[in-house]
């Protein structure tokens, strides 16, 4: 018996398919928190408008996996890109199918192996403000914590079947956070008030793992068998990764919204603590590697994309408050934003069969005053390249961030394109 996607959302009643819906409590969304998930429901609406038949979709920024969840619910199955390669395989774990008592078993293996494990090899490569001492008396983890969540790690290596690994590593990745010194959320990351008291043990790590699986593994008992099993996650940089796919159905994503804030970094714990990261050089390859949305690295940014009069007007518009704005970059950010994006919806567009759909949920921004309409640009670019527009409407009002003025003024907007 399958679970359906009803049993999996719980019939729940929306007020809007943004990024604020709630969608963190459902079965594997929490298994890493993600504030800005996109609601399920979009994916089921978007399946079941589509004028033709959708037996395949494609993500192109996969993200917490919400779109390829989704899809394996309603019978679909899913393609999905994500360059994040912790973000890839916690993707990865949710698609895929397990035997829940070996799952149990291979538990009580990686916690008794834990602690026959050295870590020291593993702590060397970790960044100085890792961990205790740290650097100029702050730490994200204190030492015993660090210790022990690295021996696991290094007991989940050992482990035989590939998929558990890769389960039980983004697990433990989604307990980090809340075992180290600090709180990370979509604005960054920052100390915990109080943090130099609040110190823990291996236990907490132990407890937290635990807990973290045996809950894990209850949902997959639950929901893990569905319409389609079957899935593909590419590894990569979407901006590239798209060429070769398909044909596709359907496409349903959200991408990284332009406010100058780096998504690497709301990572950077897990990438480091699990491993994905083992030099300063990776972590920048990897940052250059995601869409250039933000301006907290130096990077060579594309043109800005013709086709388009609201991108031309608000560029001239930002490069008027020049002196105003809080870094020189970001309108040659923006430009290349929407080269970029563009590039991947041509790409898209190539991808999908004649009448198939794009379905984007995209959020827009604003710097020294001048509002920049994430979906309004993007649907002119996406005309400019033959696709029609088929709904431009605000899903729900943001708040921006404080470089912004801090005010409920963005719209997040759902955006749906038609390839004919």
């Amino acid at each position: 018996m399958y679970a359906s996607f009803e049993q999996w959302t719980g019939r729940r009643e929306l007020a809007t398919f943004g990024t604020n819906s709630g969608s963190a409590t459902l079965p594997f969304q929490r298994w890493r928190h993600f504030k800005e998930a996109f609601a399920p429901e979009i994916v089921y609406e978007a399946v079941q408008s589509s004028a033709v038949r959708v037996e395949t979709c494609l993500d192109p920024f996969g993200g917490s996996g919400t779109s390829a969840l989704a899809c394996q619910f309603l019978g679909v199955e899913p393609t999905t890109i994500e360059v994040n390669p912790y973000l890839a395989d916690l993707i990865e774990a949710k698609l895929t199918a397990y035997d829940a008592e070996r799952l149990v078993s291979d538990l009580g293996t990686v916690l008794r192996a834990a602690g026959r494990c050295d870590a020291k090899e593993r702590l060397q490569r970790l960044p100085a403000t890792f961990v205790e001492p740290g650097l100029d008396s702050r730490w994200l983890f204190d030492a015993e914590v660090a210790g022990r969540i690295l021996t696991i790690v290094e007991a989940i290596e050992g482990l035989d079947i590939t998929a558990h690994r890769r389960l039980f590593k983004v697990l433990l990745g989604g307990v980090l956070v809340e075992l180290s010194n600090a709180v990370v959320n979509g604005k960054g990351r920052r100390y915990r008030r109080g943090w130099e008291k609040r110190r823990r043990g291996a236990g907490e790590v132990d407890m937290a793992f635990a807990s973290a699986v045996s809950a894990a593994i209850g949902e997959i008992g639950r929901f893990g068998r569905r319409a389609v099993p079957a899935y593909t996650v590419v590894r990569g940089d979407s901006r590239r990764a798209i060429e070769g796919l398909g044909p596709f159905d359907l496409a349903v994503f959200s991408p990284p919204y332009p406010n100058s804030f780096d998504y690497t970094d709301v990572y950077n714990i897990e990438l480091w603590m699990l491993g994905y990261l083992r030099a300063p050089n990776a972590n920048r390859a990897l940052r250059q590697s995601t869409l250039a949305s933000h301006v907290q690295i130096h990077r060579d940014y594309m043109p800005a994309p013709v086709g388009s009069e609201k991108l031309a007007e608000t560029l001239e518009l930002l490069s008027e408050q020049r002196d105003k704005l809080w870094n020189p970059h970001i309108p040659a950010m923006l430009g290349a934003y929407f080269a970029e994006m563009s590039g991947i919806v041509e790409s898209l567009g190539a991808a999908l069969r004649p009448g198939a759909s794009i379905w984007a949920v995209v959020g827009d921004s604003r710097y020294a005053g001048v509002a920049v309409n994430v979906a309004d640009i993007l649907a002119e670019l996406a005309v400019a390249s033959g696709l029609q527009v088929e709904r431009n409407e605000t899903l729900r009002e943001m708040r921006t961030s404080a470089q912004q003025g801090g005010q409920a003024q963005l719209a997040e907007s759902l955006l749906v394109l038609r390839c004919d």
